[in-house]
C-alpha cells in the first residue's frame, strides 16, 4: 500500500526522537487551517484507517494535534471511527466512565509519578492500543513519557545478559493486592468489585481464572491475585521480530500491596530491577500534553508512565484492539 500524507500534514512536538529509524511520536496535523475541525479528522481517519494502522506500527505513538478536539464526546466519536474492538480495562488503577469508550486516566494523585508499564500487561490478551485525549494540559509537568520497550530488553542484555536469560527461562510471578472497595487516595486503589464488575466472589473468581489469574481471599474482604508463570519479554508480529520488554518487574517488585518475583518465589536481585528502572528512564521519551491532543500508542511497542504535576490536568483514555 502507498504510504501518502495527503489528509495530514507531518508535524513536530516538544521531545519527539528518532529510535532505530522511527520517529516517535509521528506528528499528524490538519493538512490545510480549514480542515482542523472534528467532522475533517473523523471524514481523513475513515478514509486512512489501514495506513494510520501502518503508521501506528511502524512509529510505535503516532499524536493528532491542532484538530479541535473538545470533549470526550469528539474523542470517542474520533475512536468508534476506526472501527476498532473496545477493551475493558481490568488493574488497580481507579478510573471512571466519562461517555461511552472514553474512561478516566488513572484518578491516583497528581503528585504522585505513575511508573511505566505496558497497559494490561498482566492479563492473558492485553490490548493493541492505548489512545489518550488531553482536555485540560497541566500548567507544569504531568507528561506521559514513553519508553520503546525493545531498547530496555538491548540495554538490559548488554548489562545483565545471563540474568535475562534466567528469569526468562524461569519466568515471572507476581501478586496484587486489593481492597473490597476502591480507594481513591491511592495510584492502585481500585477495589476488586469495581475491578471485576461484580461483588460476587464465586463469579469474580470466575472472571479472574479467565484472565489468568488465582485468587486468595483476605480476612479483611480484599484480595490477593497471583498471576505466573509469565514471560519477561515477548516478540510481537510485524515489529521487526524485536524483544519487548513486556512485564511490569520495575513497578511491581518489593512494593507494599504488589511484588514481582521469579515464578519458582526466588527474589529477584535489587540491582537488577533498579538499573533497569533507571535504563527506562534514560529511554524515556518526555511527551508534553497541549489541548486538543490525541495520543495513540502501540501497546504491543511501548511503556508509558505519568509525571507528577499540580491540578488542574484532565486526560480521558480509550483501550482497544
Amino acid at each position: 500500500m502507498e504510504i501518502s500524507y495527503k489528509d495530514f500534514k507531518v508535524g513536530k512536538c516538544e521531545g519527539q526522537k528518532v529510535v532505530d529509524g522511527e520517529t516517535m511520536p509521528l506528528v499528524l496535523q490538519p493538512p490545510e487551517p480549514n480542515k482542523s475541525d472534528t467532522e475533517s479528522l473523523i471524514s481523513a481517519v475513515k478514509q486512512n484507517k489501514d495506513w494510520f494502522e501502518q503508521m501506528l506500527i511502524k512509529n510505535s505513538a503516532v499524536l493528532l494535534r491542532g484538530f479541535d478536539v473538545k470533549n470526550a464526546e469528539d474523542f470517542n466519536d474520533i475512536i468508534e471511527a476506526f472501527g476498532w474492538d473496545d477493551i475493558r480495562y481490568i488493574g488497580p488503577a481507579p478510573r471512571t466512565n466519562v461517555y461511552k469508550r472514553i474512561w478516566t486516566a488513572n484518578e491516583g494523585p497528581l503528585s504522585e509519578f505513575i511508573n511505566f508499564h505496558h497497559e494490561m500487561v498482566l492479563i492473558k490478551e492485553s490490548p493493541k492500543k492505548v489512545v489518550f485525549f488531553c482536555e485540560i494540559p497541566p500548567l507544569e509537568g504531568g507528561q506521559t513519557p514513553f519508553v520503546p520497550s525493545f531498547r530496555v530488553t538491548e540495554r538490559m542484555l548488554e548489562e545483565f545478559p545471563e540474568a535475562v536469560e534466567e528469569v526468562e527461562a524461569k519466568g515471572l510471578k507476581y501478586t496484587l493486592t486489593a481492597l473490597s472497595k476502591g480507594d481513591p487516595s491511592s495510584m492502585r486503589g481500585r477495589g476488586w468489585e469495581d475491578a471485576f464488575g461484580t461483588s460476587d466472589k464465586a463469579e469474580a473468581e470466575r472472571r479472574a481464572k479467565a484472565l489468568g489469574m488465582d485468587m486468595e481471599w483476605l480476612p479483611n474482604g480484599g484480595v490477593k491475585t497471583i498471576l505466573g508463570p509469565q514471560s519477561l519479554t515477548k516478540v510481537f508480529d510485524g515489529r521487526k521480530g524485536r524483544r519487548m520488554w513486556f512485564n511490569t518487574v520495575v513497578g511491581m517488585h518489593g512494593k507494599e500491596s504488589s511484588s514481582a518475583t521469579l515464578a519458582d518465589g526466588t527474589e529477584i536481585p535489587e540491582n537488577f530491577v533498579k538499573r533497569c528502572g533507571q535504563i527506562i528512564e534514560e529511554e524515556s521519551i518526555q511527551f508534553k500534553w497541549e489541548k486538543g491532543d490525541v495520543l495513540f500508542f502501540d501497546n504491543m511497542a511501548l511503556l508509558h508512565g505519568r509525571r507528577p504535576c499540580l491540578p488542574p490536568r484532565k486526560v480521558l483514555v480509550a483501550i482497544c484492539n
